[in-house]
């Protein structure tokens, strides 16, 4: 039986792609946007009416790069730059089962759909290797909550110490049995799951899509890298990677491929419109114009970049050189919180520290149509949301335009991104389902989430309490070793064996 459409009337309707919000109703129809019509406009006699009246109704955000294996650790990092929260991950993410990949998307879509976040490209780690069971659990994790979501496991050969150059060689001999004993699978193996991961998906691909994740470049080989390619292209699977996210990886970048790591990825033939690269920081001219020729999306994490002092990314310079660019929270350990509209707010703010002239300046028209249409074209579901149009998904947030943050309406749109926070939303929906309804989740038992949830962090770190201690003895060597590489005080060896 097919469901009756969906008249929904008396709205300020927001349009990112055309920068603008303007009174206007919606019909929606089996879980799209069937037209946008003038106020007022005749609708189908059998359509359920929808009063939108003294709301903003916009499409869901779109968060372009978070991890839900790190749901669990939010409030564990510390003063930690990248490195160190690299080095501190066999505890802060490891020691999971099965069953907390369901549990962890499902944690992940709560946050994310309480602040009108309706998809999501979620890069999940699994120790030592990922698991086809684990990353169609992680999918049904957001199938069940009702959101959006590319699920994409995190792939390496290297582990962060035998990564960066002469880090491993910089600890004590005690220190370097003890990281080598962390040990991933290997390539072959996690290339193998993921061929079974691409053919064997058993969701619908228009809701929750399988991608590929190999996680920071430094950290994969080549034959590695070549490997997902071939993925990828077999299957037609997306492809999302941490690129140039700190001033260690570029110089690590360049002593062990003699280039920068965006023209080594290039050099291997890796970089294609199917590509995002996380972060960006430490990206030059050159990077960029290589990004803009391969068509790349670049997923700008303006929350976790400062949280870690990793450097402002120059997303001014990357919209010149004509890169997609898309919006992301990233993890809830080095960002706290899966708050698009935080994210928003930074991402206008931080281009105006690097210029006096406002022309330079990112606008809030512009971040909005990053945290929607740029973040679901870096999703590869541009067909499918991220703005509202006919053909679309009706993945729409309602906004009470009574709250404080739109008191009084001067500008929708710098109100939406420069006020609000998240506190507004009165509704949600992704594909016509309302799933959030005056602040209650309607498709997840919330307080039995918490409760799991709880209940697994006192678990998983009473039982990585041995790891943590061993790390966190360590770290100072690491500290002391990355310091003085970002300081220019320890030079890396030249060209080293890729």
């Amino acid at each position: 039986m097919t469901a009756r459409p969906l008249a929904i009337r008396g709205g300020l309707v927001a349009f990112p792609s055309q920068g603008e919000i303007r009174p206007a109703d919606l019909l929606v129809a089996d879980g799209r946007i069937a037209a946008v019509l003038p106020p007022g406009a005749s609708m189908p006699e059998d359509a359920e009416r929808l009063d939108a009246s003294d709301r903003l109704v916009m499409p869901g955000l779109v968060n372009a790069h978070t991890h839900s294996h790190l749901a669990i650790a939010k409030g564990i990092s510390r003063s930690w730059t990248l490195e160190l929260h690299l080095h501190n991950g066999p505890w802060t993410g490891g020691g999971q089962n099965l069953a907390d990949r369901y549990l962890l998307a499902q944690a992940s879509a709560a946050e994310m759909l309480l602040k009108g976040c309706t998809a999501c490209y979620d890069l999940v780690l699994e120790l030592p290797s990922p698991s086809p069971e684990g990353m169609f659990a992680t999918a049904s994790g957001y199938l069940d909550a009702g959101m959006r979501a590319v699920v994409a496991p995190m792939l390496a050969d290297r582990t962060f110490w035998q990564a960066i150059p002469g880090l491993r060689e910089a600890l004590p001999a005690e220190a370097q049995a003890q990281v080598d004993a962390i040990r991933l699978g290997g390539h072959d193996s996690a290339l193998e799951a993921c061929q079974r991961i691409l053919a064997e998906w058993p969701h619908d691909r228009t809701r929750v899509r399988p991608g590929l994740a190999p996680t920071i470049p430094l950290h994969c080989s080549d034959d590695f890298w070549t490997g997902c390619r071939a993925l990828a292209d077999h299957y037609g699977a997306p492809m999302h990677t941490h690129l140039a996210e700190s001033k260690i990886q570029a110089l690590a970048g360049q002593a062990r491929y003699g280039m920068s790591l965006t023209a080594h990825l290039d050099r291997l033939g890796i970089l294609a419109p199917d590509v995002t690269a996380a972060h960006g920081i430490w990206l030059d001219a050159a990077d960029l114009e290589i990004l803009a020729k391969r068509g790349c999306s670049v997923a700008h994490n303006p929350s976790s970049n400062f949280r870690l002092g990793s450097g402002v990314a120059d997303v001014p310079a990357m919209v010149s050189a004509g890169i997609r660019v898309g919006l992301g929270s990233d993890a809830c350990s080095c960002s706290d919180h899966q708050n698009l509209f935080e994210v928003m707010r930074l991402a206008c703010y931080l281009p105006r520290t690097a210029s006096f002239d406002p022309e330079d300046w990112l606008t809030p028209r512009d971040i909005f149509e990053m945290a929607t249409c740029g973040s679901a074209r870096a999703l590869g579901l541009q067909e499918v949301t991220g703005d509202i149009r006919p053909g679309l998904a009706a993945d729409l947030v309602f906004l009470d335009l009574g709250s404080v943050n739109f008191t009084p309406l001067n500008d929708a749109i710098h109100q939406l991104v420069f006020a609000e926070e998240g506190r507004s939303i009165t509704r949600v929906m992704v594909g016509g389902r309302t799933v959030v309804q005056d602040g209650r989740l309607l498709a997840i038992d919330y307080p039995a989430l918490r409760a799991r949830l709880n209940e697994r962090a006192r678990e998983i770190f009473t039982a990585n309490a041995s790891r943590k201690a061993t790390l966190s003895a360590i770290e100072p060597f690491v500290s002391h070793f990355c310091v003085g590489l970002a300081q220019g005080r320890i030079e890396l060896a030249g060209s080293l064996p890729s």
